[in-house]
């Protein structure tokens, strides 16, 4: 039995019968200085009651003792947040156990039902022995999306097994309370039928400019276990534009002018140009005729990144031989026009929280079918994402924004990675309905070092032993790797 300690028998009461709190403001989140894209409330968790003090029809009291280690956070107020999540010290340790949220809505006295926070997602992270595994990454739940609030409490148990060396939490565990921050609008693509309309995507402070201006340069490589650029020089920035904002719109050009809020679409005629700007040579490129036609692809400006988050440069690997599939497990309570801002708090959760260079994954979709750019480098080009552990070399990750374990991923969602893996697949020739062998650096499922037979569009339990992305997304990609093959004209 899994059992929660209710942080006071008040609370617990409270919380049993809905009514409303009277809370106190922490002097921690006040603290906090606000960001100009969105802003992160890091709270500690503490130990709650012993289980001496549970009562019985109280719910998530435990009547029996057992040795299950609990922590939490009372319920209280806090700075506008709209995506949560738990972070702990070593990321190296599991969270073997389950964790638990309510929020309060910003500007209401509705609190919401507890909701069960996904604690497995080390999975989505860089490969063992990466250098982007090193220094201040943690240990992180899936992140979870619950809309703008101002209230918020928390309850992790470890599971019990009986054994209290089995039954202990990780330390330095942490509620990460994620801020998107303002949005403006703008006309971007809306994702159903493939009109401009009106979308609130954010501009941060500072990177209001203009598309327009002259080309940066290509990126360097070394040779190492994926090549990287941090050679800010030839970045060209237009005015009231950070270099970083413009060192990640030069890596698009010239698909997109700089500053661009979007990358446009292509048929498939035109698309085949793109293999230029991916392929190694002339030569290389036009040995692929199957390359499907390019999506629209809000970039990174367009829904609002804050580039002075992430790492400085870029970091490559040789080719594009598989796409995994993933969801971000993070809720499908958001509408279509909030996509941008669920985005940007995955990006502040991944790198602010989480301690990883940038997001994770190579792009989004949302389930209204708009194809987001994620991490920095180039849209056509092989950047090395952190998404499959194990298996981030030579492929790329693209995450459908939701939960989809029981939950069917909306048919303009499928459709979208269908689109998106025929062009970016076609531009290094890769065949949707193929297989392809990419060496494990390690995991769950295949040892470091062993050559792994994968479909070329893999769900990301393919190449380890996880849930995502989700079992009804799962059964979708075999439609998906037909789609994608005919958009490429096999």
């Amino acid at each position: 039995m899994r059992g929660f300690i209710a942080s006071s028998i008040g609370v617990a009461t409270a919380a049993a019968l809905a009514l409303p709190l009277a809370l106190p403001t922490p002097a921690l989140a006040e603290s906090i200085p606000a960001v100009p894209a969105g802003s992160t409330q890091s709270l500690p968790l503490v130990p709650l009651a012993p289980s001496g003090a549970r009562i019985p029809g109280v719910p998530g009291m435990s009547a029996s003792p057992d040795l299950a280690e609990t922590r939490g956070l009372a319920a209280r107020e806090v700075k506008t947040f709209s995506l949560v999540g738990v972070v702990w010290d070593d990321v190296s340790t599991p969270l073997v156990g389950r964790v638990q949220v309510r929020t309060r809505a910003l500007g209401t006295r509705h609190w919401s039902g507890w909701q069960d926070v996904e604690t497995h997602n080390g999975e989505h992270a860089a490969d063992p022995g990466a250098a982007e595994r090193t220094g201040r990454v943690r240990g992180s739940t899936a992140p979870l999306w619950v809309g703008a609030s101002d209230a918020v409490e928390v309850r992790v148990q470890a599971e019990s097994t009986g054994t209290r060396a089995a039954s202990r939490l990780p330390s330095g565990m942490r509620i990460e309370l994620v801020d998107p921050g303002a949005e403006q609008p703008v006309a971007v693509l809306d994702g159903k039928n493939g009109a401009a309309g009106d979308r609130a995507v954010p501009r941060p402070a500072g990177q209001g400019a203009e598309p327009g201006g002259e080309p940066g340069g290509e990126p360097g490589a070394e040779p190492a276990a994926g090549h990287e650029d941090d050679d800010k020089g030839d970045a060209v920035a237009l005015p009231a534009m950070t270099m970083e904002t413009s060192e990640s719109s030069s890596a698009n050009l010239p698909h997109a002018p700089l500053g661009a809020l979007e990358i446009p679409a292509l048929n498939r005629a035109d698309s085949t140009a793109d293999a230029a700007f991916a392929a190694e040579s002339a030569i290389e490129a036009a040995a692929r005729p199957y390359i499907g036609p390019r999506p629209k692809i809000v970039t990174r400006r367009g829904w609002g990144a804050d580039e002075s988050l992430r790492e400085p440069g870029f970091v490559y690997t040789s080719t594009v031989k598989a796409a995994f599939v993933h969801h971000t497990a993070s809720g499908n309570k958001y509408a279509c026009k909030d996509a941008p801002a669920v985005l940007r708090s995955l990006y502040r959760y991944h790198v602010v929280s989480s301690g990883w260079r940038d997001i994770g994954y190579n792009f989004a979709v949302d389930k209204c079918g708009t194809v987001y750019e994620g991490r920095a480098g180039g849209v056509a080009k092989p950047v090395l994402g952190a998404h499959t552990m194990g298996f981030n070399t030579d492929s790329m990750g693209i995450a459908v924004i939701g939960t989809y374990t029981s939950a069917n991923p909306p048919a303009a969602a499928v459709n979208a990675v269908a689109r998106l893996t025929a062009w970016k697949l076609g531009l290094f020739g890769a065949d949707p309905r193929g297989k392809t062998t990419l060496k494990s650096a390690g995991g769950n499922r295949f040892p470091k070092g062993r050559n792994v037979r994968l479909n070329v569009i893999s769900g990301h339990r393919d190449g380890f032993a996880t849930e995502c992305p989700g079992r009804r997304l799962y059964n979708q990609l075999p439609p998906a790797r037909t789609s994608s093959a005919k958009l490429q004209g096999r």
